[in-house]
């Protein structure tokens, strides 16, 4: 294969690498397909990284510049910390907002005419992918995009950003990625049909009231095939809800049955749902949800999506603070790839590898 092998110094915007980065302790620091930002090539200085590999290279721009003045800079920990991580999240934070504000828009819309208006939900999200496509720290980007709206608009944008990363990071192009996003943003558009009552009912549903619930995933795929007449975004409607094993609805598909993108849907419908407060229920743990979804793998959920998913979460717990269930509190300090939820961590001076201290268990990470 070809690529080019040079020193950091020499990195510029818009150079792809072409393997992960480690530092010189284990920690992964950047995946291979990432695209260099000017805070990669800050960030990859200071862990003291001398050599990457990247893809030949096609154009330059001038904006490539920035690099010889982060590194010649002695105010490189600022630039990361104060002036990156501000405006990323400032542009982050204003682009989710309006991505909510989309899709209660949409929802009202197609409720009132019973039409769903395609551009519209283009116009309300795309912007969001091309704002947050280059934040590493996905999980701490998940977990602090919330808004005081309803779940379920909240929870459609949340889907729609997960399912992108998880397409990604399956190796899916710009192009199917953002398609995958679009499947994980409507998903639930069917909701739309159901009564407020229902959708809002801070007590457990009734029997009638969950074959109702249980509906939206029909109501989805007829609204997305009458109004944009794309049948992968009105299968994933369909079918988030299905199971491999057949325990799902809307059909109890199995298996090879289910469409390939209504199940990067449905583990990005499952996480969401588990790391957010609802009405009739509190977020749960990431660790545990990670879990979850782990043990849900072997035969609710396809196996591969899932431990795309776990494997690219986990690095960025690395630096996080952790309780054990002895109340002692470390830090992780990396993952092991054999056993993603028994990292090496820190506790005081000493070093803890979980792989070998069976007995020893985390009850929770500490994201903030």
């Amino acid at each position: 294969m070809n690529r080019l092998r040079i020193p950091v110094f020499d990195l510029h915007i818009g150079d792809q690498l072409t393997e992960d980065i480690y530092n010189s302790f284990g920690l992964h620091l950047l995946s291979a397909k990432t695209t260099i930002n000017s805070n990669d090539i800050a960030y990859l200085l200071k862990h003291n990284i001398d050599m990457v590999s990247i893809e030949p290279r096609v154009n330059y721009s001038e904006d490539q510049d920035v690099v010889s003045e982060i590194a010649d800079s002695s105010q490189t920990d600022i630039f990361i910390d104060s002036t990156y991580t501000d405006h990323s999240s400032y542009f982050t934070t204003a682009a989710f907002e309006e991505a909510i504000s989309g899709i209660k828009d949409l929802f009202e819309q197609t409720s009132l005419h019973n039409h769903l208006d395609a551009s519209s939900a283009d116009a309300s999200f795309i912007p969001l992918i091309t704002t947050v496509k280059m934040e590493k720290d996905v999980v701490a980007l998940l977990l602090s995009l919330n808004s005081d709206d309803d779940y379920t608009f909240q929870h459609s944008v949340q889907v729609g950003l997960i399912s992108y990363f998880i397409a990604t990071w399956m190796g899916k192009t710009e192009s199917e990625a953002k398609h995958i996003s679009k499947a994980g943003y409507l998903h639930d558009i069917g909701k739309s049909k159901i009564s407020k009552d229902i959708l809002i009912k801070p007590g457990k549903l009734t029997d009638e009231e969950y074959e109702e619930m249980k509906n939206h995933t029909v109501y989805g795929y007829e609204l997305i095939i009458g109004s944009m007449d794309d049948e992968e975004l009105a299968i994933a409607a369909l079918e988030h809800h299905e199971r491999m094993d057949g325990s799902g609805y809307p059909h109890g598909k199995k298996s090879s049955e289910i469409n390939p993108i209504s199940n990067i849907v449905a583990v990005a419908d499952i996480y969401s749902a588990m790391i957010s407060n609802r009405s009739f229920q509190k977020k749960k743990d990431l660790l545990y949800v990670l879990k979850e979804l782990y043990r849900m793998s072997f035969g609710q959920l396809d196996p591969y999506v899932v431990h795309v998913f776990i494997k690219n979460m986990v690095p960025n717990f690395i630096g996080k603070k952790v309780t054990l269930e002895t109340g002692e509190i470390g830090t992780i300090i990396m993952i092991n790839q054999t056993d993603f939820f028994r990292p090496l961590i820190q506790i005081n001076n000493e070093f803890i590898d979980l792989t070998q201290n069976r007995e020893l268990e985390i009850q929770m990470i500490h994201m903030s």
